[in-house]
């Protein structure tokens, strides 16, 4: 398998780098810096990547020997030859990511649900560790969320209560301007009409505040 080794991931040339949805921080040693590209390793992980159709959050890739040891590895862990690569599930189902890595070619799985990742490499073939509790419902796709069912929208909700308020306001308005002329048994109820237009123009302005508040909402969820 070729195996090319370098002191920091920064001396890795553009040229010698040929996988896409990767860069050389990602796969090199999180203590050192350094990093050993198994391009038989990279290749694999690339085509892992194309076929789950989503990011692979690499966790830890190649490690040194004092790395490994300092965080506890196994005395002849595949890291250290840059075989094998911890990928986060937080954004995968472990079933279905275990099933496209054994059909890529991986042939050594370890489970860690507790800290949210497995552990894949080239082999030999075995597998450790505790399995993934089930998921009610697998990852969806990605889809526009459904509209609000007109009846129920707050946009609705609140330019409607703002015309009716309005109509309201004008109606009082009205019956005012006609009371105003009307004998002076009925006057004192002029002022209290002008209240009840008052009280109209307010809750106008609370359903516009209404409605603009929904549609910046819908807006910012995508249900515009």
């Amino acid at each position: 398998m070729p195996t090319t080794t370098y002191a920091h991931f920064r001396d890795v040339p553009d040229s010698a780098w040929r996988w896409p949805s990767f860069s050389p921080a990602e796969i090199a040693c999180r203590g050192t810096g350094a990093i050993k590209i198994n391009t038989e390793a990279m290749d694999m992980l690339q085509t892992l990547r194309n076929r789950l159709g989503k990011p692979l959050i690499v966790r830890s890739a190649y490690r040194s020997p004092a790395h490994n040891r300092a965080v506890g590895g196994a005395p002849r862990s595949k890291h250290m030859l840059g075989t094998a690569f911890d990928i986060a599930m937080s954004n995968h189902d472990p079933a279905t990511f275990a099933k496209a890595a054994r059909d890529v070619g991986f042939l050594g799985f370890g489970t860690y649900p507790r800290s949210g990742f497995m552990h894949i490499d080239l082999g030999p073939a075995r597998t450790w560790g505790e399995p993934f509790p089930a998921r009610p419902t697998s990852f969806v796709a990605e889809v526009p969320p459904a509209r609000e069912v007109l009846a129920d929208s707050r946009t609705l909700k609140g330019g409607g209560a703002a015309g009716v308020a309005t109509i309201g306001a004008a109606g009082v308005e009205v019956a005012q301007d006609v009371l105003n002329e009307t004998q002076s048994a009925i006057l004192p109820l002029v002022p209290f009409l002008d209240t009840l237009r008052w009280v109209f123009i307010a809750v106008a302005l609370i359903g516009i505040a209404v409605a603009i508040h929904a549609r910046i909402d819908d807006w910012k969820r995508g249900q515009r």
